[in-house]
Protein backbone atom coordinates (compact mmCIF):
# COMPACT_ATOMS: atom_id res chain seq x y z
CA UNK A 1 0.00 0.00 0.00
CA UNK A 2 2.90 2.26 0.83
CA UNK A 3 3.81 1.90 -2.62
CA UNK A 4 0.60 2.81 -4.27
CA UNK A 5 -0.25 5.85 -1.76
CA UNK A 6 3.16 7.53 -3.17
CA UNK A 7 2.93 6.22 -6.85
CA UNK A 8 -0.57 7.90 -6.87
CA UNK A 9 0.78 11.40 -5.66
CA UNK A 10 -1.08 10.84 -1.89
CA UNK A 11 2.51 11.10 -0.30
CA UNK A 12 5.45 13.41 -1.62
CA UNK A 13 7.94 10.34 -1.16
CA UNK A 14 7.22 6.65 -0.12
CA UNK A 15 9.30 6.68 3.03
CA UNK A 16 6.19 9.49 4.03
CA UNK A 17 3.63 6.85 3.07
CA UNK A 18 5.60 4.11 5.11
CA UNK A 19 5.79 6.19 8.42
CA UNK A 20 2.07 7.19 8.14
CA UNK A 21 1.59 3.47 7.98
CA UNK A 22 3.23 2.57 10.76
CA UNK A 23 1.63 5.39 12.63
CA UNK A 24 -1.82 3.82 11.91
CA UNK A 25 -2.76 7.25 9.47
CA UNK A 26 -3.45 4.65 6.69
CA UNK A 27 -6.69 2.42 6.97
CA UNK A 28 -7.92 0.12 4.27
CA UNK A 29 -11.46 -0.50 4.77
CA UNK A 30 -11.33 0.89 8.09
CA UNK A 31 -8.36 -1.31 9.76
CA UNK A 32 -4.98 0.09 10.03
CA UNK A 33 -2.79 -1.16 6.83
CA UNK A 34 0.85 -2.03 7.16
CA UNK A 35 3.61 -0.75 4.73
CA UNK A 36 3.08 -3.97 2.77
CA UNK A 37 -0.30 -5.23 2.52
CA UNK A 38 -1.73 -6.07 -0.95
CA UNK A 39 -3.93 -2.86 -2.49
CA UNK A 40 -7.08 -4.32 -4.41
CA UNK A 41 -9.27 -2.87 -7.11
CA UNK A 42 -12.43 -1.07 -5.16
CA UNK A 43 -10.33 -0.52 -1.75
CA UNK A 44 -11.76 2.45 0.19
CA UNK A 45 -8.53 3.83 2.01
CA UNK A 46 -8.99 7.04 4.55
CA UNK A 47 -5.88 9.08 4.88
CA UNK A 48 -5.05 11.13 8.06
CA UNK A 49 -3.12 14.01 7.31
CA UNK A 50 -4.11 16.20 10.33
CA UNK A 51 -6.41 18.54 10.73
CA UNK A 52 -7.58 16.77 7.64
CA UNK A 53 -8.98 13.19 6.72
CA UNK A 54 -8.95 12.34 3.65
CA UNK A 55 -10.70 9.16 1.58
CA UNK A 56 -10.17 7.73 -1.54
CA UNK A 57 -11.28 4.81 -3.88
CA UNK A 58 -8.95 2.44 -5.66
CA UNK A 59 -9.44 2.40 -9.06
CA UNK A 60 -6.46 1.14 -10.46
CA UNK A 61 -3.47 -0.64 -9.68
CA UNK A 62 0.10 1.02 -10.16
CA UNK A 63 3.71 0.76 -9.08
CA UNK A 64 5.65 3.26 -10.58
CA UNK A 65 5.08 6.79 -9.78
CA UNK A 66 3.53 8.78 -13.00
CA UNK A 67 2.41 12.23 -14.01
CA UNK A 68 -0.69 13.79 -11.71
CA UNK A 69 -3.10 13.36 -15.01
CA UNK A 70 -2.16 9.50 -15.10
CA UNK A 71 -2.08 9.00 -11.38
CA UNK A 72 -5.77 10.51 -11.71
CA UNK A 73 -7.07 7.49 -13.41
CA UNK A 74 -5.88 5.19 -10.66
CA UNK A 75 -7.68 6.64 -7.46
CA UNK A 76 -10.93 8.58 -6.72
CA UNK A 77 -11.01 11.40 -4.00
CA UNK A 78 -14.65 10.41 -1.83
CA UNK A 79 -13.31 12.92 0.82
CA UNK A 80 -16.73 14.82 1.70
CA UNK A 81 -16.77 18.56 0.43
CA UNK A 82 -17.73 19.40 4.15
CA UNK A 83 -14.05 18.12 5.23
CA UNK A 84 -12.57 19.87 2.64
CA UNK A 85 -14.27 23.54 3.17
CA UNK A 86 -13.71 23.12 7.48
CA UNK A 87 -9.52 23.11 6.61
CA UNK A 88 -10.04 25.40 4.16
CA UNK A 89 -12.15 27.92 7.12
CA UNK A 90 -9.01 26.98 9.55
CA UNK A 91 -6.75 28.17 7.24
CA UNK A 92 -8.33 31.47 6.39
CA UNK A 93 -9.12 32.14 9.76
CA UNK A 94 -5.09 31.53 10.61
CA UNK A 95 -4.16 34.14 8.12
CA UNK A 96 -6.35 36.99 8.90
CA UNK A 97 -5.01 37.05 12.56
CA UNK A 98 -1.83 38.90 11.25
CA UNK A 99 -1.88 42.33 9.94
CA UNK A 100 -0.58 42.12 6.02
CA UNK A 101 3.22 43.07 5.72
CA UNK A 102 3.75 42.76 9.62
CA UNK A 103 6.78 40.93 8.47
CA UNK A 104 7.54 37.08 9.46
CA UNK A 105 5.54 35.70 12.30
CA UNK A 106 7.62 34.73 15.44
CA UNK A 107 8.10 31.51 16.80
CA UNK A 108 4.82 32.24 19.28
CA UNK A 109 2.74 33.22 16.35
CA UNK A 110 3.77 30.42 14.44
CA UNK A 111 3.44 27.64 17.31
CA UNK A 112 0.21 29.06 17.77
CA UNK A 113 -1.06 28.46 14.23
CA UNK A 114 0.16 25.62 14.18
CA UNK A 115 -2.00 24.66 17.31
CA UNK A 116 -4.79 26.02 15.48
CA UNK A 117 -4.43 24.02 12.39
CA UNK A 118 -3.81 20.60 13.94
Amino acid sequence: IDKWLWAVRIFKTRNLATENCRMSRVLVGGEPAKPSRTVRLGDIITVKKPPLTLTYRVDGLIEKRVSAPEASHNVTNLTPPEELERVKKIHENAFFLRDRGAGRPTKKERRDLDKLTS
